[in-house]
């Protein structure tokens, strides 16, 4: 059977990751050194968290997730299966990210020399399954953008992104302004 890696040491002057109370880490899992994760973290099978990543308190991590390095989580977030978070990302609390989202650092892949700037979730914000969110983008409070949709600019507070490319439109009544994670 295969057994999670719990501090995977990238560099010789790395640390232990730091994991708080009553996780949940599945096989396959692999979380590097230099992590700090609060209380009550959960995967799925075969997650991997990478280098300088802090989480938050009650965080599940799906199946085939992955958190690039240099990124910060905050507490109560669902990332789902196959959740793609790249370097330099920021995600606030109680944040929803549906399976197979990707989230993107890179404005001009395969080039030299780029300046690599992840998107920015804030709280309560939700993500659709298949939903891909461009560089440097920020996803405002409570904002909802629809499965499929790709995100090319940012998202105000309280809206609805839909399409590709997302257009922005009234967040509809029926869903809710908070996320109960």
């Amino acid at each position: 059977m295969n057994q999670a890696t719990i501090g995977y040491e990238y560099a010789d002057d790395s640390d232990d990751p730091h994991i708080g109370a009553d996780p949940t880490i599945r096989a396959g899992t692999i979380i590097y050194d230099d992590v700090a994760i609060g209380d009550r973290f959960s995967t799925g099978h075969y997650a991997l968290v990478r280098e300088l990543t802090e989480i938050g308190d009650d965080v599940l991590v799906g199946t085939k997730a992955v958190i690039d390095g240099r990124t910060t989580v905050g507490s109560g977030v669902s990332l789902q299966t196959g959740v793609y978070v790249p370097s330099d990302t920021t995600i606030g609390d109680h944040v929803f990210v549906g399976p197979h989202a990707i989230l993107t650092n890179d404005p001009y892949p395969v080039r030299e020399d780029a300046d690599l700037a992840g998107p920015t979730i804030e709280d309560h914000a939700s993500i659709g399954a298949n939903a891909t969110i461009l560089p440097d983008i920020t996803l405002g409070a409570r904002s909802f953008v629809a499965a499929g949709s790709v995100v090319v600019d940012d998202v105000p507070p309280e809206t609805l992104a839909i399409g590709a490319p997302a257009e922005h439109r009234p967040l509809p009544e029926e869903i809710p302004r908070q996320n109960e994670l």
